[in-house]
């Protein structure tokens, strides 16, 4: 299975960057899916030291609706007006 990923935000919070969350659009070329993909690692320092990690598909009209307009939100907005652009748009008229 081949993905093709595209970064689109990461955040890390703590002191030693101990939550990190990153957002990636993803296209899986077997299946042809297109997604968002929520991948985080976060590390409790403070009690037992255990952690918290994984990985969520969302599907893109999912993550536009979500809270806030995030870098990532502006990001995925920037490529979705790159595909749509007409080249001479610029031209006509």
């Amino acid at each position: 299975m081949a993905l093709l990923r595209r970064e689109l935000h990461g955040t890390a919070k703590g002191p030693v960057a101990n939550n990190d969350d990153t957002w990636s659009l993803v296209f899986d070329t077997d299946t042809k899916c297109l997604y968002v993909e929520h991948e985080w690692q976060h590390v409790d320092l403070t009690r037992s030291g255990g952690s918290n990690n994984g990985t969520e598909q969302i599907e893109i009209s999912e993550y536009m609706l979500q809270g806030g307009q995030t870098a990532g939100h502006r990001e995925l907005w920037r490529l979705i007006r790159i595909l749509f652009d007409e080249p001479n748009a610029t031209q006509k008229g």
